[in-house]
């Protein structure tokens, strides 16, 4: 199971807009502060004196009145929130919403616009969420209270976060730090930006810087004596260590900070820990210990009600008897905790759970078992990158159309540039005609030279029209033919390659289809002049893996096309194995970090029919891009070719092209697999840069 929860993730400090000097008295606004110093850590406690205030807010008047008014609403919201009360906690956050913009109260909207978006990040409705997030901070900005400005600057960073955007996420989070540490050396928002910080080291892999910063936070909630900093410090010491597979230190920061939550009665938040007790032991197959603090943290769980603690604490219960050898029970306990999963359709935490009890089952000798979850794993896998892949095809379309739009207008002002040429030229023209008609007496030299001058001017156009069409040919960062060139070609050319399978079935032609591997990761990580220097690789790579007369193309953002107008019919895994290996042999490196280049490849010959019906070009790029899916969705650096098709009576091609895997599964269809090399290492023929097929 993950090291930590949703909740944990996106934790709010509530006492950030408060003034500096706390309200710990008998006062109505000491109380309220009171309620709202723990609204996050202890929820039910806080609620109840929260609601038990409600009367004596409603009644204030006079200055302090607005005040009250927008800190009620914001505890009370983070106090629902703590207790898994997220429609109520949106309710009240757009209240407060409401009321900050009624009364022109800046602070309030701030508060209420990033307690809007913790709500809507729990509610997974990650694009409305990142919006109230970015609004709060614009809002913050135009204020003058610092302690705002860091709460804000924090949220738009764990939405920057969200988005995968970890540089921009890097950049907003050390600066909410920054912000925290001139209202001094020990603060509620310098603490609450360390522990947003020290998260997004964990998920950016960067553990010594994760581990600094988690040390400086655990200082910082002791300077402030904040028992409940002080937890989320030694959770943040928790989720480090157990990636760095330190279990002692795991388990010792997990039983600190229980002690810590128990003191306060922080009833959720130790539910939890106790969940992340049983898991710690697990690891360790630690099967004894597992099962005594599951069994703690599900009753536990179901004092705090909390669902997804419950269900989690029924599967480290059910993997803990499943270690011990009671297959029975522990089947039937984690059955019950996948049932809440699959209610809640949380596929990211069904895909973990599943491969651990997978793992669990095969050791324990259910092999049937094993096998069943391993297979609903792939289902709910490849679920997940259909979805991912329907997300980025709409984005890539959007961006599609707003280049469109940009070359359009560029191949505008270019026409318009060539208008402009001719145009002089014509008027150059018109003054050498009246100059001839009005010095023709001056003689034929004259004459000349000016009619050199008209050839030179007609052959500078001539050369600058061909320029620009060269230009609007080629992408301007690997110097391919871009996609407009490429069905241009191919729709002018009729179905090139179609003579050639007539008179020689030996010989094909082939399109092939590549898509570099973790570019995302490459451009979050290091920054697009990395991921520039990545494709500039891959497009040279594709040049010595190919030949002169191979049209090769930048289809889009890191996906390349390859055109072979003629190659050997049992060549085309030879050329696909060469692509695999040329790309995963180049030592790349951006800055001094190492960069891994391996590519997944779709291909199939070309022309291609299925029975009698020759496909045209669309339908094979449509098709070797299920099976660039295909080479995707089974670990990467590897190519799946279309061969042909079987069994043709039997299935309509629409099928075929909806699900290509169970297709080849299903025997319409044949494939090879062609598998790449280990990255760096040597291409065969490494040295010689011409491609034979």
């Amino acid at each position: 199971m993950p090291p930590y929860s949703r909740v944990f993730r996106r934790c709010a400090a509530v006492l950030l807009l408060w003034p500096a000097m706390a309200l710990a008295d008998g006062t109505l606004a000491g109380r309220l502060h009171a309620a709202g110093e723990v609204a996050y850590f202890v929820p039910d406690r806080a609620l109840a004196t929260l609601r038990s205030l409600e009367a004596e807010v409603a009644a204030t008047h006079g200055p302090a009145r607005s005040r009250l008014r927008s800190d009620y609403l914001y505890f009370s919201s983070t106090a629902e929130r703590g207790l898994g009360n997220l429609g109520r906690a949106l309710e009240l956050a757009d209240e407060l919403v409401a009321y900050g913009k009624q009364h022109q109260d800046r602070a309030a909207l701030v508060k209420g616009l990033i307690e809007r978006a913790n709500a809507l990040y729990l509610l997974d409705d990650l694009p409305a969420s990142h919006a109230s997030a970015f609004e709060a901070e614009r809002a913050a900005n135009a204020s003058q209270d610092r302690a705002s400005r860091v709460l804000a600057t924090v949220a738009a960073g764990q939405a920057f976060q969200e988005q995968g955007n970890f540089p921009a996420a890097l950049s907003k989070l050390q600066a909410a730090a920054d912000m925290a540490r001139h209202l001094g050396p020990a603060s509620a928002p310098l603490a609450h930006s360390l522990h947003a910080l020290a998260l997004l080291y964990l998920n950016m892999a960067q553990h010594d810087k994760g581990f600094e910063t988690q040390r400086e936070l655990r200082d910082v909630a002791r300077a402030i004596d904040s028992p409940g900093y002080l937890a989320l410090a030694l959770r943040s010491d928790y989720v480090l260590a157990i990636e760095e597979k330190h279990f002692a230190r795991a388990r010792r920061a997990l039983l600190q900070e229980l002690a810590l939550e128990r003191r306060i009665g922080a009833r959720q938040m130790a539910a939890t820990t106790l969940v992340n007790l049983s898991d710690c032991y697990l690891k360790e197959r630690k099967f004894h210990e597992a099962r005594a603090y599951a069994m703690q943290a599900l009753q536990a769980a179901v004092e705090a009600n909390n669902n997804s603690d419950i269900a989690t604490a029924r599967i480290n219960l059910g993997q803990a008897l499943i270690g011990l050898g009671r297959l029975s029970e522990g089947k039937q306990q984690v059955e019950r905790g996948l049932a809440t999963f699959e209610q809640q359709n949380d596929k990211p935490e069904l895909q973990a759970i599943l491969l651990e009890y997978g793992g669990s089952l095969e050791q324990a000798g259910d092999y049937k078992k094993a096998v069943d979850a391993y297979h609903l794993e792939r289902r709910i896998s490849r679920e997940m990158f259909a979805e991912q892949r329907t997300k980025a095809v709409l984005e890539l379309q959007e961006r599609y159309d707003a280049e469109k739009k940009q070359r359009q207008i560029e191949a505008l002002h270019q026409e318009n540039r060539a208008k402009h040429a001719e145009l002089e030229n014509h008027r150059l023209q018109q003054r050498v005609w009246w100059l001839l008609a009005a010095v023709a007496v001056l003689g034929s030299g004259i004459v000349g030279l000016l009619y050199r001058k008209i050839r030179q001017a007609n052959a500078r156009l001539k050369e600058k029209n061909r320029e620009l069409k060269q230009q609007g040919s080629l992408d301007p960062l690997t110097m391919l033919y871009n996609r407009r060139h490429f069905q241009e070609f191919m729709h002018s050319s009729g179905c090139p390659g179609e003579e050639r399978r007539r008179s020689d079935s030996d010989s094909v032609g082939a399109l092939f289809l590549l898509d570099v591997d973790h570019f995302k990761s490459v451009n979050d990580t290091l920054g697009h002049a990395a991921g520039d220097m990545v494709l500039k690789a891959i497009a040279e790579g594709l040049r010595e893996a190919l030949r002169e007369t191979d049209m090769i193309v930048r289809w889009g953002g890191e996906e390349f096309l390859a055109f072979l107008p003629a190659v050997a019919r049992d060549r085309l895994d030879d050329v696909a194995q060469r692509i695999l290996q040329t790309m995963s042999a180049q030592p790349l490196a951006y800055q001094g970090t190492p960069v891994p280049v391996t590519v997944s490849v779709g291909f199939a010959p070309f022309p291609l029919a299925h029975g009698e019906t020759p496909l045209t070009w669309e339908r094979v790029v449509n098709l070797i891009d299920m099976a660039l899916y295909m080479a995707k969705s089974h670990g990467r650096n590897r190519a799946y070719g279309v061969r042909r098709f079987s069994r043709v009576g039997q299935v309509a091609l629409e099928a075929i092209e909806q699900d290509l895997e169970q297709a080849w599964r299903a025997g319409h269809v044949e494939l090879s697999v062609v598998l790449g090399s280990a990255p760096g290492a040597p291409a065969p023929g490494d040295g010689v840069a011409v491609a034979s097929y």
